[in-house]
């Protein structure tokens, strides 16, 4: 059955619904062991969140789209390095992802890791609206509220309540979630929730105007957007949407945002063209069901009517899309030329989204030289995408240039070290060389990078065992094998 995140996860430890799926056991749940007794260090919350991530990336309802990804880690990473002090005590990168759900919402987890709703993209009528949604959760994270919280929990039974709090997988959609967790046979289900401090809330407020004018956003943003959920709220339903139950607003709170608005000159921003086009791919992220697809299309052929340029380049570019899914590649370089001759080529040439959806229209039509010529291409005007270095090294696969596949992906994994993907893309160069160890070796980088140490293990063994394997292999073979079942012993203390 299908998993969703029925229910947000809230940016303050304590402060989750939880409600754990069928396949997750309680032994993987992270442990914050000593630390938490204390103070949460800034280096302990990030690996803390890391561990939570290792577990969303497994789960379907995260959005493993590179495209939507890279857009919010762009915006969202533009908010953060516009203030030398937004960052507070962490010192990693933050990482935005979104997550299949159609309710309005966003979250945050220790460390720096920010996710966002689809339904809550597609509700944003502004760029500035979805970064001040951004900036907020920023705040949370800057201010470290997480860690703060817990130093102030000295009792034993709150770390456990805390802990799975934050593995933020929610139960199997459909029915009732506590009987389906029941009928899973697991009959583990948890659910606690306590509401954001006032204070937290103020903070993060604060910190996210901040943030959102040193950005040079609309500050007006913040306050259309959490008024406009307000009254839909008063309007439809007599229950506050997800995002206010967990970021609940009070007229004082509001009251203050709108004086620091008052305050400022007004600014506008332009909307950017990959906002529009981010919101049509979040619609068929959320269900690329047929029958969905059918009532995204209506709302694409609307936007096409509407006149606006921004709103018809994303209609034509919605529609590619869903022709790109029913495999009509005629169809969807239609609607990318369509798109292209709305904004122009040289916007196009700016898009992300739109460079990367004429390369999958070439390498879907099997044109595989002019997918590597057009990806080149656009890598020279995106030199740190790493979508666009991800589609490169695959059409440079499809084209049997497995060579040059390979000495790119090695260069990549050097500069990208945590990134799973080009392991295993590496992986499938080396198959097809017939270099079994190799393949092996990069399959267990792959697992371990995404926290599958008994995965990694069993793919080293077989690269142990490999006929091509080189007394050079031997050696990286061997230490990792020793890294990686010191950490697979480490966790298992902590249980």
């Amino acid at each position: 059955m299908k998993r969703f995140f029925k229910r947000l996860v809230v940016p303050l430890a304590a402060v989750f619904c939880l409600q754990m799926p069928v396949a997750l056991a309680q032994s993987d749940i992270p442990s914050l062991g000593d630390t938490a007794r204390a103070e949460l260090s800034p280096a302990a919350e990030y690996q803390l969140g890391k561990e939570i991530m290792g577990q969303v990336r497994s789960d379907p309802a995260y959005v493993n789209d590179p495209v939507l990804t890279e857009y919010l880690s762009n915006l969202g990473n533009g908010l953060v390095s516009a203030g030398t002090q937004t960052r507070g005590e962490l010192t990693n990168d933050f990482t935005f992802f979104a997550v299949r759900d159609p309710t309005l919402n966003a979250f945050a987890f220790p460390g720096g890791f920010i996710g966002v709703h689809t339904g809550l993209l597609l509700a944003t009528q502004s760029e500035s609206e979805l970064a001040s949604v951004l900036s907020h959760e920023i705040g949370h994270v800057s201010q470290r509220h997480i860690a703060r919280m817990l130093s102030q929990q000295k009792q034993d039974i709150l770390i456990p309540i805390a802990t799975t709090a934050l593995a933020i997988l929610a139960a199997s959609a459909g029915g009732d979630a506590a009987g389906a967790v029941l009928m899973g046979g697991q009959g583990y289900a948890i659910q606690k929730q306590i509401n954001f401090t006032r204070d937290a809330e103020k903070e993060a407020d604060r910190v996210g105007f901040q943030i959102l004018k040193n950005a040079g956003f609309d500050t007006t943003g913040m306050t259309s957007f959490f008024q406009r959920m307000q009254t839909a709220t008063r309007t439809y339903s007599d229950a506050p949407s997800p995002y206010l139950r967990t970021h609940p607003l009070t007229s004082e709170r509001i009251a203050d945002i709108d004086a620091r608005v008052r305050r400022e000159p007004y600014r506008q921003h332009a909307d950017s063209l990959d906002f529009f086009l981010m919101r049509a791919k979040a619609r068929l992220v959320q269900d690329d069901s047929e029958p969905a697809l059918q009532t995204a299309a209506a709302v694409f052929e609307e936007q096409i009517k509407s006149g606006s340029k921004l709103y018809m380049a994303a209609g034509n570019y919605g529609l590619a899309l869903i022709a790109l899914h029913r495999k009509d590649t005629a169809e969807a370089k239609t609607r990318l030329q369509q798109v292209k001759k709305t904004v122009g080529e040289a916007a196009a040439r700016q898009s992300l989204a739109l460079n990367s959806l004429a390369i999958e229209i070439m390498l879907a039509s099997n044109q595989t030289a002019d997918a590597v010529r057009e990806a080149r291409a656009a890598i020279a005007r995106f030199p740190s995408s790493r979508a666009l270095a991800h589609q490169y090294a695959n059409a440079l696969y499809m084209s049997r240039q497995y060579g040059e596949a390979a000495k790119f992906l090695r260069k990549q994994a050097q500069m990208y070290r945590e990134d799973p993907v080009l392991q295993r893309q590496l992986a499938r160069v080396y198959d097809a060389q017939g270099k079994r160890a190799l393949m092996h070796m990069a399959m267990a980088e792959s697992y371990s990078l995404t926290g599958a140490y008994s995965a990694a293990l069993e793919q080293l063994d077989l690269a142990r065992k490999a006929k091509d394997v080189t007394f050079y292999d031997q050696s990286v073979i061997d230490a990792r094998e020793r890294e990686w079942k010191a950490i697979v012993r480490d966790d298992l203390k902590k249980r």
